[in-house]
């Protein structure tokens, strides 16, 4: 099968980031273009069920500076890991990280998602199963074209 579009969901952690090799090697072989998504979980959804501290300015205000903050990083891994792909856009999206990815699948024409088992929730809980985590779990349910998976535990 081709591929002309490669959707790389990323939550920049270091299981996620070892997806970046392969996204290289399908980009090269299919001389595809890339998407590189990390999509920021919006905290202000979160905190109207504890009340309202910290502040929605604060939060807002937060939120805007760790998507630059990964866009920086997104951009820096996507320079020294994919520069050889022919054509790639980097994307910094907030919202939710499956909903989001599934909607990039539509918006970009993607033919595949490629992403971690499990990305930062695993790190942070020390798990180490070789199952899907919760939004790799989602996306698998949801997309409408494949899903290719790079394990960070083999």
């Amino acid at each position: 099968m081709a591929y002309g579009t490669i959707l790389w969901a990323t939550d920049l952690s270091k299981n996620s980031l070892q997806a970046v090799g392969h996204v290289r090697e399908l980009a090269e072989a299919h001389n595809a273009r890339v998407v590189a998504l990390y999509v920021g979980v919006d905290l202000c959804s979160y905190f109207p069920a504890y009340g309202n501290y910290p502040s929605r300015d604060v939060l807002q205000e937060f939120h805007a500076w760790e998507l630059e903050q990964a866009r920086h990083k997104l951009e820096a891994v996507c320079s020294k890991e994919l520069a050889a792909c022919p054509n790639l856009s980097v994307r910094v999206l907030p919202g939710d990280p499956a909903g989001e990815i599934l909607k990039a699948v539509t918006a970009e024409k993607a033919d595949l998602v490629v992403m971690a088992t499990r990305g930062q929730g695993s790190e942070a809980s020390k798990a180490a199963g070789t199952g899907l985590g919760s939004v790799a779990a989602k996306v698998v349910a949801g997309s409408s074209v494949p899903v290719q998976f790079v394990n960070p535990n083999p």
